[in-house]
């Protein structure tokens, strides 16, 4: 009996399903772990006061610490056998302190020993996000205007809340200003130079176009000028006011407004304003720009990126892809020669995808992109246009790495297919072109779907290939504006594969883009599964369109 059940093959089948178990299990629990440390990053954290000891020998000599707990580990005591305990473990904690440009530590790691009291969580306390130098921890004194105090004490709250909408209104203008009303006067300058260079190239450059170009130069500096002036207004206006505070050393420190992003009491928040934070902290992650080295502030450039590349890889890949296979399941005869295409095809996947971005940054960037600006870009010469990395050569290059999947794929959908479909449709006077288009690619679109699902997941997640042929640290504009021709393929992008390289292993300060990293890698996994679930969508509906077919 025993060799009954071990040839009937049914222990394989328990094998086979308590390793998918695990694997889901294992998934499951990687995803719940970057969930927790990703979106529990934007929650607002109390901050404590406490006094601590800087020299264990000598416990009296204690400083003030002020700061955010943001770790808590136990150390075996033979590790440390300057602290003197009678227990097996010793505590120290991760505190974030903050104002790094006054106290030179952005984070510092402190022995529980080392604690004078009981931390307490003053609600008086304010934490600051500022532009630049990370957050800020202090006591607020002070609020200024044009460096005269104009109010103190309790008044200074309510009064910095009035005056920090003001300049942040005032920010959002600025802002506007510079990136899409003088950007597009930027924009038509260069492309009136560029128009110059190329009539002087094809010795057209007479009087009467020296004249239009002088006078539309003019008009658009005269434009420039009206906005910088306003620029300079709004910038005297945002300098007006600041706040004074005092650090954990004793020290009071002026900030001026136009620097801060916000500031709030996390030790006095109710439990409604905590959840109001954390969804606008949320909301700012995912729609703005990043600052700060990309420590702080949103990652949308790069979350518009990658669906960006995404979606134009898909538009290439999928008739190339489907193309090849129906040559070489319809139309090709079967053999050696065709037996080793195939070969060729399924050994292209296992290339590593390096090599890919290798031979996109030979032959696309330097090869195709460099002919394109001798033929089509000379006015701009010897800066190149598309003879360098930018978003169409990187979805090229990630097509060319996902086309054997689709390929694979769709010649497995055409094989699937009756060949009493093409025959019935043969002998009622469809020509094999039409018998291809209207019936055998139709019923193929379920398996079409599956192979560009699986491209989508391979190639959003891909770095390596991105980091020679498009993808770039900081993007300072998007790919797609309101200038003509409003797609710029030519530029380069933020990834969300990248930024997570970047924030996790290139920043200047790991502690503080630690949590980035798990909440960008979660939205990463749920942009590649918002995209994948809405390709499964349109091939179950096709599966149902055409399953009836099927059984013909």
């Amino acid at each position: 009996m025993n060799n009954g059940w071990w040839r009937s093959g049914e222990p394989w089948i328990w094998l086979t399903a308590a390793a998918v178990s695990i694997s889901v299990v294992v998934v499951g629990a990687l995803l719940s772990l970057i969930a927790v440390r990703g979106l529990g990053h934007f929650w607002p954290k109390a901050v404590m006061e406490v006094n601590y000891a800087v020299d264990l020998k000598n416990p009296n000599n204690t400083v003030r610490l002020i700061g955010e707990i943001r770790e808590i580990e136990s150390v075996p005591s033979t590790r440390v056998p300057e602290i003197k305990t009678e227990g097996e473990w010793l505590t120290r904690y991760l505190i974030k302190t903050g104002n790094r440009d006054h106290l030179g530590l952005d984070f510092r790691w402190i022995w529980e020993a080392q604690l004078s009291q009981t931390p307490s969580y003053p609600e008086n306390i304010i934490a600051v996000e500022r532009r630049e130098w990370g957050n800020f921890y202090g006591y607020l004194l002070a609020i200024k205007e044009n460096g005269q105090i104009v109010s103190e004490g309790e008044n200074a709250w309510t009064d910095l809340s009035e005056r920090l909408k003001r300049v942040l209104t005032l920010h959002q203008e600025t802002v506007h200003i510079e990136k899409f009303e003088i950007g597009k006067i930027n924009y038509e300058l260069e492309q009136l130079r560029l128009y110059q260079r190329r009539l002087e190239l094809a010795n057209a450059y007479d009087a009467v176009k020296q004249a239009e170009i002088a006078q539309d130069k003019t008009e658009l500096e005269h434009s420039y000028r009206q906005l910088a002036d306003t620029l300079v207004i709004r910038y005297q206006d945002m300098q007006r006011d600041s706040l004074v505070a005092q650090i954990m050393d004793g020290r009071e420190v002026e900030i001026p407004l136009s620097k801060i992003v916000r500031v709030y009491q996390p030790n006095a928040m109710s439990l409604v304003e905590k959840s109001g934070f954390y969804l606008t902290k949320v909301g700012e992650f995912l729609w703005d720009d990043p600052r700060e080295a990309n420590t702080e502030g949103g990652i949308f450039p790069a979350i518009f990126g990658t669906v960006m590349m995404v979606f134009i890889m898909s538009i290439i890949v999928t008739p190339f892809g489907v193309i090849a296979a129906v040559y070489l399941r319809e139309y090709a005869k079967q053999g050696f020669l065709t037996r080793t295409i195939r070969v060729a095809v399924n050994n292209l996947a296992g290339v590593p995808a390096v090599v890919y971005g290798v031979f996109g940054l030979g032959f696309f960037v330097y090869f195709i992109g460099g002919t394109l600006d001798q033929i089509f870009y000379p006015e701009v010469l010897p800066a190149p246009t598309f003879g360098t990395p930018g978003l169409i050569w990187a979805s090229l290059t990630l097509a060319i790495l996902t086309v054997p999947v689709v390929i694979v794929s769709t010649e497995e959908g055409l094989s699937r297919i009756p060949s009493s479909i093409r025959e019935g449709s043969l002998a009622l006077g469809a020509t094999k072109a039409e018998t291809l288009w209207r019936t055998i690619l139709p019923m193929a679109s379920p398996a079409i779907m599956t192979g560009l699902i699986l491209a989508i997941a391979r190639a959003a997640g891909e770095v390596a290939p991105l980091m020679l042929v498009g993808v770039v640290k900081l993007a300072p504009s998007l790919v797609v504006d309101a200038n003509y021709p409003f797609l710029h393929l030519e530029r380069k992008f933020m990834h969300l594969g990248f930024h997570i390289y970047d924030v996790g292993f290139q920043s200047p300060n790991v502690e503080a883009a630690r949590p980035l990293v798990y909440a960008t890698a979660l939205l990463l996994v749920a942009v590649i599964i918002i995209l994948n679930l809405t390709a499964i969508a349109i091939r179950n509906h096709l599966r149902e369109k055409y399953k009836a077919l099927e059984t013909v």
